[in-house]
Formats: structure tokens, C-alpha cells, sequence
């Protein structure tokens, strides 16, 4: 879609400084930018780039403005701008409803008239998919899911075991929601199954990734909250409790019956391990292991940091030496106080 720039900021809600005459159609990035494209500066890494830059407009905070050389819009959050701005110029097209022939819906699964369910996928007994929801190509829908109004399984997405999903949900494809949690009891050296008897809950405007997926409870739900992100291939074992607008990067495992709180954050490979709390507002650096409840807020980091090899390999043998150099201090400091 093309905008002229008083559109834009009418629409953004933000300032403009400039000609608002100027057309915007595509967006690129500041040291590529091109007539018709918006560009926006939230990094203070790529304001070098803002003085040369050849887009036809830039989204930047107010103390940036006066350096750049093309219109700009002012914003106190240029990132969030720039993405409310992607949806005004980029539209999803409106959703067509229907059933695909290569579809099988169980009879006794209720679909609302303006939903679109895709070729090649499933709809079982009991199943109630909401108004507007897209269920995209390959998709399973198990027996008694409900997907609220909205909602968007992109493709071969697996929903199981009773599920319920909130409003304006986005499934990513391979995303698995309600498979079995890893529930095992030892007898006599052999493993038992535990049956996990939960579902799981998920909350409106939720976002989950590609192949990413989360498990239902063994007794109780496994419940993500409301604008929840989760990124590509996170693990989400039973039980599991993430409040509300906590956001998770890739490659994050956390282990059964582990409670995060609200406007958390988990960098990527976080892992944790089962039965933890987490309170609200903390935030956990890449490559962290988390053995412990959190129980203040704040930002937690745990792990080596990369190093050349010969120096990571000094240093992991005086790790090897610390109990023993303790040991040894203990002793001198006790002679001193003697």
C-alpha cells in the first residue's frame, strides 16, 4: 500500500518534520534505503548510516532528528513505530472463508461460517473453531480444541488433547500444542509411564514459533498468558506457567511445573530446570542455566563468555583449582586472626 507521509504520521500518531507530501510504498533498511522506502533509527549502532541515507523518510526519536537529510517522523519508540507503520503499509489481505475439499472436518466439529480452514487438514469430534480463524495447510486439530476468534494456524500445526486457544493467536508452522508431557516414574529399573491427564491454555494475542512446542499438563493446565511471544524451537514442558507479556527467544527449554512471571524475558538457550519460580520482571542473558527460584526482579546472566581457546582452556583448569584455594585462604585467615 502507498502513503503519503501525513497519512503516515496522522495514522502513527507521531510527529512529522518535512514534506508530507512525500510517498512511502516499501520499507528498507538506513544504509539501503531508496526513493518510496521509510527507514527508521532505534540502534545507536547504525546512526552513522542516518546522514547518507537515501530512503524517502526515517522513523527516529527527536534528539536524532535534526541530522537527518530526508523528512523524518519522531517517535519515542522508533522500533514500535516502525512495526505499527508495517502494518499499515504491508495489510494482510482479508481472510476468504470456506472449506478446501482435501479438508476432513468431523461432523460433530463446529467451524463458524467465516472461518477458512486449508488443504489437507483435520478438524476432529468436538472441535470448535472460531469466527474468522485460519486454519492453514496440513494443520491437525484434535478432539475438543477450541480456537477463539482470529486465530492463525499457518501450516502443519498440531493442536491436541482438549487445547484451548485464545483470540488472535498466531501458530507458527510446526508449532505442537498439547502433546504428551514428559512425564516417566522408574520401577525396578525400567520406566513407567505417567499419563498426563492436562490441556493446555493459551491466552489471547499470544505468538508461538516454528517448531516450538508445548506440552499439556500431567494434572493441572499448561497456561501461556496473554501477548506472550515465543520464539522458534523452545521447549515448554508440563505444567509450565508463563505470565503475561513475557517474551522468549529461540532455543529456550524449561522444564516441567516451572512458574515465569509477568514481563519476563529469556534470551536464547536459556534453560530451566523443573519446579522453579520465576518472579515478574526478570531478565535472563543468553546461554543461561537457571537451577534456582528467582524471587527479585532484575537481570540475571550465568555462563562462560567466548574466549580464545588457549585462555578458556587456563581458565577452566583454575575453576578445577578454586575449592582447593579456598581451602587454603580459610586456613591463612584463620592463622592470622590467631
Amino acid at each position: 500500500m502507498e502513503l503519503t507521509l501525513a497519512q503516515l504520521a496522522e495514522q502513527l500518531g507521531v510527529e512529522l518534520r518535512g514534506d508530507a507530501e512525500v510517498r512511502i510504498s516499501s520499507v528498507a533498511p538506513l544504509q539501503a534505503g531508496r526513493p518510496g522506502a521509510l527507514s527508521f533509527l532505534a540502534n545507536s549502532r547504525y546512526r552513522r548510516h542516518l546522514k547518507d541515507t537515501a530512503a524517502a523518510a526515517v522513523i527516529l526519536a527527536g534528539q536524532d532528528a535534526d541530522d537527518a537529510p530526508v523528512p523524518v517522523l519522531v517517535s519515542d519508540n522508533p522500533y514500535a513505530c516502525y512495526a505499527r507503520a508495517l502494518q499499515l503499509l504491508y495489510p494482510q489481505p482479508p481472510l476468504v472463508p470456506g472449506i478446501h475439499p482435501s479438508a476432513v472436518v468431523d461432523p460433530g466439529a463446529a467451524v463458524d461460517a467465516s472461518a477458512r480452514i486449508d488443504a489437507g487438514s483435520v478438524i476432529a469430534a468436538g472441535a470448535r473453531i472460531g469466527r474468522a480463524v485460519h486454519i492453514g495447510p496440513g494443520c491437525i486439530v484434535g478432539e475438543n480444541v477450541s480456537i477463539d476468534a482470529d486465530s492463525r494456524l499457518v501450516a502443519r500445526v498440531t493442536v491436541l488433547a482438549e487445547s484451548r486457544i485464545g483470540r488472535r493467536v498466531i501458530l507458527h508452522p510446526g508449532a505442537v500444542i498439547g502433546s504428551e508431557g514428559f512425564g516417566m516414574a522408574q520401577v525396578d529399573g525400567h520406566w513407567e509411564k505417567v499419563l498426563q491427564l492436562g490441556s493446555v491454555l493459551i491466552g489471547d494475542d499470544v505468538d508461538i514459533g516454528a517448531n516450538t512446542t508445548v506440552d499439556r499438563g500431567a494434572l493441572q493446565d499448561t497456561v501461556i498468558e496473554a501477548d506472550v511471544k515465543i520464539d522458534n524451537q523452545v521447549q515448554v514442558g508440563h505444567n509450565v506457567f508463563i505470565g503475561a507479556h513475557t517474551a522468549i527467544a529461540g532455543c529456550v527449554g524449561i522444564s516441567g511445573s516451572t512458574r515465569i512471571g509477568r514481563h519476563c524475558t529469556l534470551a536464547g538457550g536459556v534453560g530451566l530446570v523443573g519446579h522453579l519460580e520465576i518472579t515478574d520482571n526478570v531478565h535472563i542473558t543468553g546461554m543461561a542455566m537457571v537451577m534456582h527460584s528467582i524471587r527479585e526482579p532484575g537481570t540475571y546472566s550465568a555462563g562462560t563468555p567466548l574466549t580464545k581457546n588457549a585462555l578458556w582452556r587456563r581458565n577452566a583448569v583454575r575453576i578445577k583449582q578454586l575449592d582447593a584455594l579456598v581451602r587454603r585462604v580459610s586456613v591463612l585467615e584463620k592463622k592470622q586472626i590467631k
